[in-house]
């Protein structure tokens, strides 16, 4: 472990037609350019489910019902510089309609139609568990 682990979390949004969103990682930020599902840093101190619920709030403009969300996977994850731990949330009921506040390009498809290799490395488990159907445990 090189530092600090960073926590992270993500919102697996899945809209009436089985689509999840993914949000594209702007320029100057690692990994750049990569697609990902939507979410961020946890706060000091700060729950997973309070931490994804903020984040969703501040970078897609959705209000998300604390009591809805779903654990789905945790995913451990070494990029060489860094140490991530990412906890993925099923997000299947909103308020609003999601909207890139931070200027993030944002694209619906199904799960199967997504290429694993635009995503994040750690996020491409997120997608093979939410192909696989199967929640899997924290």
């Amino acid at each position: 472990m090189i530092g600090p682990v960073m926590h992270v979390v993500a919102g697996v949004l899945f809209d009436p037609a089985g689509r999840v969103l993914l949000a594209q990682r702007p320029p100057g930020k690692h990994l750049a350019g990569m697609w990902e599902f939507p979410g961020g840093k946890l706060e000091p101190g700060e729950s997973p489910a309070v931490g994804l619920v903020r984040e969703l709030r501040e970078e897609l403009d959705v209000g998300v019902d604390l009591h809805r969300v779903t654990p789905m996977i945790q995913v451990h994850w070494n990029y060489g510089d860094r140490d991530l731990l990412l906890d993925a949330w099923r997000v299947v009921a909103w308020q609003g309609t999601p909207r890139p506040v931070e200027g993030q390009a944002l694209q619906w498809r199904l799960p199967a139609d997504i290429d694993p290799a635009v995503l994040a490395p750690a996020d491409r488990e997120i997608l093979a568990a939410v192909r696989s159907g199967q929640p899997v445990p924290l």
